[in-house]
């Protein structure tokens, strides 16, 4: 799709791309959402005159261009809507994680200053309510879902149907409002605010314009060939760039149809179901399917097994050649087609991937294992690369030169540059945000008058343009000897075993590498069952000897990996332990999109990380830990620590 500068001018914001949607394809589908297991169908003209009635009735409950609305809940047409028609009336969205704990909240709505809320259900108005004494701007909760609130009688408390009905009578007397409004607003006005994840501290507010998001949105579309036929299905947390980017910023752009789950639990029935041709995943949800892909073989009868590892060799062996249409033998080529109508086409349409004609992931490095497993399977699974502050934009690989070790070239429009003293990615893009939210000092050491911004990433770029992510800066370091120490690098290797479900790695400034393992409960689950051991919770089943010697096993494999690579033999892996809790964002130790917090987790476990460099082979603990009420309890455990083997240098195989 090519916008001409006569489009560009006219349809320079969002709510002007919803008014050219309802006109140019009325009937097409804007928003499915599935709903006591029926898919609803919304148009671009009911998507038009829902966010109409609902912009009308902010007007009506006195909100004004400038004031900030925040949005909290699951992925619900509604609640994108809620953007749309704060944006019409020039009012700022403000989205926040959903499963934010109640002090998360609260900074993030006082320190927006927000006048209104859209809260999805009685679980998040309660959480609103709970705090509004530290919030003092907040004057109305608009909440989506009844359920539960029929006896609350607070004045500010809105449902989001009676919302939209003061607006349809609000119309009445100020008949060309809302398009008036929406006439007012210019690509250079502020679009939303998005806050980060907060991995070092307090989240910052990322201020993006409508310029921000309107160029990346185009010009990725274009390089995509993205159109209104496209399916994308939208689950991931609405307060993310990512999904604010796919779900409504290329929306709105393309015209294609946004799925909305029933809910969290139904998202891989309703991912299989729907089968869109457009996908997007963090890393941990493709190293999660291919966990629960091996628990299911392990499971299956010794022929079906012995057939899906043989055929997976295949596809590891010819695969990515084959989708790269790259030369590979006929052999092969048969053996490969044989393998996808017995393993690979059965397995894409089991996880709902038959129909995908592009897919990314971002947010975290990918391990090179887990990324290759899909590509060879025929899935256009490719890396793209950017952050918050620009609009998820800055990097994206070309569907013709694919790495699974570097996230591709600058994307049209971006430039990207290493800091010669520091090897810090610097970039410059249309995305490149505004500036924090009331925090002009971060600011101006993130986004230099150049207009060159910092990432926070160490990086090096390849000798043919592609830029190769090594770690965040601050996390890279050496190891006494001088051996460098690039903690993800190891961590993604390992995390890609279906038995290790998180991983963090020590070395700076240490004679060895150490780590901590959280294990996958579900599939060393599945696999004590199979073994005859019994267990009865996670620290019990984790403190195993089996166990230990099942993740060994897992570890020495990659010390083998590393021992091939010059730079990284030194940093195997000597000791381990596994953690007697899983890391939990709620204890602050992961971020909302599962970023390790490695300061936090450095200081509580500080006599854990000094036991893997003594002698110990067994240390007590005592740690918190949050339930999912919100009550706190004390966890008590001994943890053995383990050696690894490691294994001399060796020269890579040529």
């Amino acid at each position: 799709m090519t916008i001409n500068d006569t489009e560009l001018e006219r349809y320079d914001t969002f709510p002007k791309l919803l008014l050219r949607n309802a006109i140019q394809r009325p009937q097409a589908p804007a928003f499915r959402e599935k709903e006591y297991g029926i898919w609803q169908t919304y148009s671009w003209q009911d998507v038009r005159d829902n966010v109409k009635a609902l912009a009308l009735g902010l007007a009506n409950l006195g909100l004004v261009r400038g004031d900030k609305i925040a949005i909290v809940g699951s992925n619900r047409p509604k609640l994108y809507w809620a953007f749309a028609a704060a944006q019409a009336i020039g009012a700022v969205p403000v989205p926040i994680y959903q499963d934010g704990v109640a002090e998360e909240v609260q900074y993030v709505l006082a320190h927006a200053e927000v006048k209104a809320v859209f809260a999805e259900d009685q679980e998040q108005v309660d959480k609103i309510m709970s705090i509004m004494a530290e919030c003092p701007e907040i004057k109305n909760i608009i909440y989506k879902e009844p359920r539960g609130l029929r006896l609350y009688d607070q004045d500010y408390l809105h449902f989001y149907d009676d919302v939209q009905e003061a607006g349809r009578a609000y119309e009445k007397s100020h008949s060309d409002f809302f398009e008036s409004e929406i006439a007012k607003g210019n690509i250079e006005d502020l679009s939303v605010i998005l806050y980060t994840s907060g991995t070092t501290g307090r989240p910052k507010g990322v201020m993006l314009s409508f310029s921000n998001l309107w160029e990346s949105a185009r010009l990725s579309v274009e390089f995509e060939g993205l159109t209104e036929k496209d399916e994308v299905l939208s689950y991931l947390p609405m307060a993310w760039v990512g999904d604010h980017f796919f779900a409504y910023a290329q929306a709105l752009h393309a015209g294609y149809t946004v799925n909305c789950p029933e809910s969290a639990e139904t998202v891989l029935s309703d991912l299989r179901e729907l089968g869109p041709t457009y996908y997007f995943a963090p890393p941990a949800i493709f190293e999660n399917l291919l966990t629960q892909m091996m628990i299911r073989i392990e499971d299956a009868s010794a022929f079906k097994r012995k057939m899906f590892h043989y055929f997976i060799g295949v596809a590891k062996r010819c695969g990515v050649d084959i989708l790269e249409r790259k030369p590979v033998s006929l052999k092969d080529r048969i053996l490969y087609a044989v393998g996808n109508i017995l393993v690979f086409g059965p397995l894409k349409n089991r996880l709902g991937f038959s129909r995908i004609r592009i897919s990314y992931t971002a947010g975290a490095p990918i391990g090179s294992e887990v990324f290759n497993f899909y590509r060879s399977l025929g899935m256009n699974l490719k890396q793209l690369y950017g952050q918050t502050e620009s609009c998820a934009y800055v990097c994206i690989q070309n569907n013709d030169d694919v790495r699974s070790d570097t996230v591709g070239p600058p994307a049209p429009g971006c430039e990207v540059m290493i800091d010669d003293t520091t090897g810090e990615v610097l970039y410059k893009s249309p995305g490149a945000f505004v500036g924090y939210y009331k925090n002009e000092e971060a600011t101006r050491e993130t986004k230099l008058e150049s207009g060159w911004v910092h990432t926070g990433d160490a990086g090096i770029i390849t000798d043919d343009g592609q830029l190769k992510i090594i770690d965040r800066a601050k996390d890279v370091g050496k190891l006494v000897d001088g051996t460098l120490f690039a903690p993800q690098y190891i961590e993604n290797k390992l995390k890609f075993f279906p038995s290790i479900k998180e991983v963090v790695c020590h070395g700076g400034e240490r004679e060895s590498v150490t780590a901590f393992v959280n294990i996958d409960l579900d599939a060393v689950g599945n696999w004590a069952e199979r073994q005859g051991i019994s267990y009865t919770s996670y620290t019990d089943l984790g403190n195993r000897d089996e166990v230990y010697e099942l993740v060994k096993e897992c570890f020495e494999e990659v010390n083998r990996d590393l021992a091939v690579d010059s730079d990284l033999a030194n940093a195997q892996v000597t000791r381990f332990l596994i953690l007697h809790k899983e890391l939990d964002a709620d204890d602050g130790e992961l971020t909302r999109t599962r970023k390790v917090r490695r300061r936090i987790v450095a200081e509580r476990y500080a006599t854990l990380i000094d036991a893997l460099y003594s002698d110990k082979d067994m240390i007590s603990i005592e740690s918190q830990m949050t339930f999912e009420d919100g009550r706190t309890g004390q966890l008590k455990a001994d943890l053995k620590i383990k050696d690894c083997e490691t294994y001399p240098a060796l020269k890579a195989a040529s």
